[in-house]
């Protein structure tokens, strides 16, 4: 984390991040370091389908035709965060920590995650195994190591 923090610093780059199955905890780490403000623009904590269509802008349809974990529904989030906040980095978590509400086509453990960095867009879906708690902790750390290593490459 240490390393992530340095390189937005240094780079002079603001990261905000809609959450959903992590429920806070990839904002909670990002601001857990003094002067986090320098770098952390804000949050979202969507939780909710209305509050995916409220806050960040996911069509009802996308919902309606992908379901909250998709990657169709990350990417509306983490365009949502961008067009939302004054950040150049976004990010989007939507999965399902479990232990219920998994299916055979998603299993308990599915995460769909959106990136934006300097108005470039990627998704992808991961999946992770363990509790609930592992599944969250999984995925932030997952955040962490992508950032990190798109972050090195950059040249600003």
């Amino acid at each position: 984390m240490k390393k992530l923090i340095q390189l937005l610093t240094e780079k002079k780059l603001t990261i905000a991040v809609a959450e959903s199955c992590t429920g806070g905890n990839l904002s909670a780490l990002l601001t857990s370091e003094n002067g986090s403000s320098v770098y952390f623009d804000r949050g979202f904590i969507t939780y909710s389908n209305q509050a995916k269509m409220d806050m960040l802008g996911v069509n009802a349809n996308t919902l309606k035709n992908f379901g909250a974990v998709s990657e169709q529904t990350a990417l509306e989030m983490v365009q949502g965060v961008i067009k939302n906040s004054s950040a150049n980095i976004g990010v989007s978590i939507t999965g399902i920590a479990g232990p219920t509400g998994g299916t055979k086509d998603k299993p308990v453990g599915t995460v769909c995650f959106g990136f934006c960095i300097l108005g470039e867009c990627s998704i992808t879906t991961q999946y992770f195994s363990g509790d609930r708690y592992s599944v969250v902790e999984q995925s932030v750390a997952f955040v962490v190591d992508v950032l990190q290593k798109q972050l090195q490459c950059i040249i600003m």
